[in-house]
């Protein structure tokens, strides 16, 4: 029996620093019904990503704040319970936007219909990582920013993170020298052991700088910077002429409320050296070119991915500080509730 109540996590005050579990509120609401050109998903999966703390705060940035009271954002993979709309029926499973709730109401055009009980290999929770946004920052970022040619050298911060395994995996796969930077040594053998990386430096046990030096003898030509921060400032250190930055995220500033004091920013002058922010929605219409390549390389076993699955949507406020603390080990999931498909 299809239940009646809708359970929701909203924004329920703004975080000071790192958000605390009381920044959340739990409630129950009654499903909607969907409207002409509305479907009506039941989310399976939830994604949580760094960026999600940016919205909660009134700080001005790429996309407005979140208001408070509202459902927290966040993509989602659902199956379709009701359509009013001609391009997705009953039973579809899509990718969406629905933000931390068990039921949602979306606009068609904002959907993308996934596959039917089929036997395809890959999980359909894949499309909020590697065959999702997280894997076309990875894949743009690395290849449009980056610029990487075969024998270079690049380093991966948050290595083992979602966005940061994929990039450095397809570093691998253009031919270059691939060092990681991750949180512990789990993370590190990981990173080194099953994704093939050829080094990896545990940055709280670690000295970043000799580290990187002994690490990459020949310079750092591409620094995929999933942090900023003080690794920012390490790497730096070591970068080549005509070095290339792409800065994918900031998760070491998402908390901060007064931000430090930056980097040197003298070796990006001295080494022609290029810095660029990236936005993955930014790409939207190079999907396509994305799937075609990341599918291939999934099949052919050049890619591999890890999950870090969370249990109930009330788990989500605690699973999303975690992983600003770093605590996830992989791409962070929040299964809503049962997977059809398995």
């Amino acid at each position: 029996m299809t239940p009646s109540m809708n359970q929701q996590i909203l924004l329920n005050s703004r975080p000071i620093g790192e958000p605390k579990e009381s920044d959340f509120a739990l409630v129950e609401t009654p499903i909607p019904e969907p409207g002409e050109g509305e479907v009506l998903n039941r989310t399976i999966y939830l994604s949580l990503d760094p960026y999600m703390r940016g919205r909660m705060s009134e700080r001005s940035s790429y996309a407005a704040p979140l208001e408070l009271g509202s459902v927290m954002v966040g993509g989602t993979v659902s199956q379709v319970m009701k359509s009013n709309h001609p391009q997705f029926s009953a039973g579809d499973f899509v990718l969406g936007y629905d933000g931390w709730q068990a039921y949602g109401i979306s606009k068609g055009e904002t959907l993308r219909k996934l596959r039917k009980l089929d036997p395809n290999p890959v999980p359909i929770s894949y499309a909020l990582g590697i065959t999702g946004m997280p894997g076309m920052t990875a894949y743009f970022a690395l290849l449009d920013i980056g610029q990487p040619q075969a024998g270079e050298t690049v380093v991966v911060s948050a290595a083992s993170g979602a966005v940061g395994s994929v990039a450095g995996q397809i570093a691998l796969i253009k031919g270059l020298k691939v060092v990681g930077i991750a949180g512990s040594d789990a993370k590190c053998d990981y990173v080194v052991k099953e994704l093939g990386f050829d080094i990896c430096i545990n940055r709280k046990t670690q000295d970043l700088s000799s580290a990187l030096k002994a690490a990459c003898p020949n310079g750092i030509d591409v620094y995929f910077d999933n942090t900023a921060g003080s690794i920012l400032e390490a790497v730096l250190q070591h970068i080549n002429k005509g070095a290339r930055i792409p800065l994918v995220g900031l998760i070491s500033q998402y908390n901060a409320e007064n931000l430090p004091p930056g980097p040197n920013l003298m070796p990006l002058l001295i080494k022609r050296a290029l810095i660029k922010g990236f936005l993955v929605g930014d790409y939207q219409h190079r999907h396509s070119e994305f799937v075609k390549d990341i599918s291939m390389w999934l099949q052919e076993g050049y890619l591999k991915y890890k999950e870090d699955v969370v249990e109930k949507l009330e788990n989500a406020p605690h699973a999303f500080i975690g992983l600003l603390q770093g605590k996830n080990f992989g791409k962070l999931i929040v299964q809503v509730s049962s997977d059809p498909t398995k």
